[in-house]
């Protein structure tokens, strides 16, 4: 996936969620092992969001890995000792997919899928 593929994905992903009543803490920070694409909040939740831009949901859902959920988990843990004031709060990690649709003219937007509470 290319940077700026990316990016837009993740702008995507974000106007995705405000939409949806969630505030974006942050975006794009990197911790340690790992990178966090977007750190969202709605009510008492901290939501830390992994967003994959590939051209097939299947190949979103494989770069889901083992070692991937566990840098985001080292990484999550890493903000959440940086930010004591949200220390109170429920956490959750979710996956949102931007997929091209297939087909369709190429001036449509992807086709978003926001999976809650991937790791467990």
């Amino acid at each position: 996936m290319s940077t700026k593929l990316g990016q837009l994905g993740e702008e995507r992903a974000a106007r995705y969620l405000q939409h949806r009543g969630y505030t974006i803490l942050e975006r794009n920070i990197r911790l340690g092992r790992g990178e966090l694409d977007i750190v969202a909040k709605r009510d008492d939740l901290i939501v830390f969001v992994e967003v994959k831009a590939h051209q097939s949901r299947e190949a979103s859902l494989l770069a889901m890995h083992p070692d991937k959920c566990s840098r985001l988990q080292s990484a999550a843990e890493t903000w959440l000792g940086r930010h004591v004031n949200h220390a109170h709060c429920q956490c959750r990690f979710d996956l949102i997919i931007l997929t091209p649709r297939v087909g369709l003219p190429a001036w449509l937007p992807p086709r978003i899928e926001h999976m809650e509470d991937i790791i467990r």
